[in-house]
């Protein structure tokens, strides 16, 4: 019950965020953000790189890992999603989004071998509904078609955000969660320094007030730091097609932080949304005889 409730808070602070970052998107070029959220994050985790005592030296296996799990699950899953945005509509984007369970499941099958019993394909099935159900809800008719590029840049954040998933598996049978959360994150900020740089140089440091920076430093701790440790923490004990579960928890905060904080109505289909993600979360995890 402690890594569920690690799995769900991870995503409830990332869904948190997301609707939050609106504002420092607002202030702050993309590249330039992600660098500077990088940065402080390297400087807070710094003394959680040190490997301890019963964990073995990095082989280049791990090394590989590492690197593809902050290459797919931070650098090119931002890149996907944030550009992706920008050539579909929200109702399109959201139901694409709503596949990241089925797409972890899946991946899981393939890469870790994990059986899928029926309650599993059940779960994962009304984890999509309800965030299908609650993406339809926030459309907008005035809102542009969605085009084919567009589609298959969210189709890749989905697949981004999966792989992220399953990858981390992998990586918590050798690592603890706080070195994996440092490491990765360091492999996220030399990805992006060159893109950051060639932000920085055009941007006016001495625009940005005072709350925008502590509200930047906040949202690095949470996104790079916190958010990482929770879900690595929750992904050592528990099977990632299971885990994947938990994602419904990202769109779901994000509805609530849109209703409390910026005004938005809550109607019936949000609460049945909610009531088909959360019999998934449910159903997944309700305790079996099984082994």
């Amino acid at each position: 019950m402690l890594s569920y409730l690690c799995l769900a808070s991870a995503m409830m602070i990332v869904g948190a965020y997301v609707g939050f970052s609106k504002l420092l998107v607002a202030v702050f070029p993309v590249f330039l953000l992600a660098w500077l959220r990088f940065g402080i994050a390297a400087v807070a985790m710094v003394t959680w790189l040190k490997r301890g005592i019963n964990e073995p030296p990095l082989d280049g296996r791990t090394k590989n890992l590492l690197f593809l799990e902050s290459f797919l699950g931070n650098f090119l899953f931002s890149i996907c999603m944030l550009f992706g945005m920008k050539h579909a509509t929200a109702i399109s984007a959201g139901i694409i989004m709503a596949g990241i369970p089925a797409a972890v499941a899946l991946l899981s099958r393939i890469f870790l071998h994990e059986r899928m019993s029926a309650r599993m394909i059940a779960a994962i099935a009304l984890a999509v509904a309800g965030v299908s159900a609650l993406a339809l809800s926030r459309g907008e008719a005035s809102e542009s078609t969605t085009s084919a590029f567009g589609t298959l840049l969210l189709v890749g954040a989905v697949f981004c955000e999966a792989s992220y998933v399953v990858i981390g598996k992998r990586l918590t049978g050798n690592l603890s969660p706080k070195r994996i959360s440092a490491l990765i994150n360091v492999w996220g900020l030399a990805l992006v320094t060159p893109l950051g740089i060639w932000a920085a140089l055009s941007f006016d440091f001495h625009a940005v007030s005072a709350g925008i920076w502590g509200g930047l430093v906040l949202y690095a701790l949470a996104a790079s730091m916190w958010t990482v440790w929770l879900w690595m923490t929750g992904l050592k004990k528990v099977p990632a097609s299971k885990a994947g579960i938990f994602t419904v928890f990202l769109p779901i905060t994000s509805a609530l932080v849109g209703v409390i904080f910026l005004g938005e109505n809550f109607t019936v289909v949000h609460a049945v949304a909610f009531a088909f993600a959360l019999a998934g979360v449910v159903l997944a995890t309700w305790p079996t005889s099984e082994p």
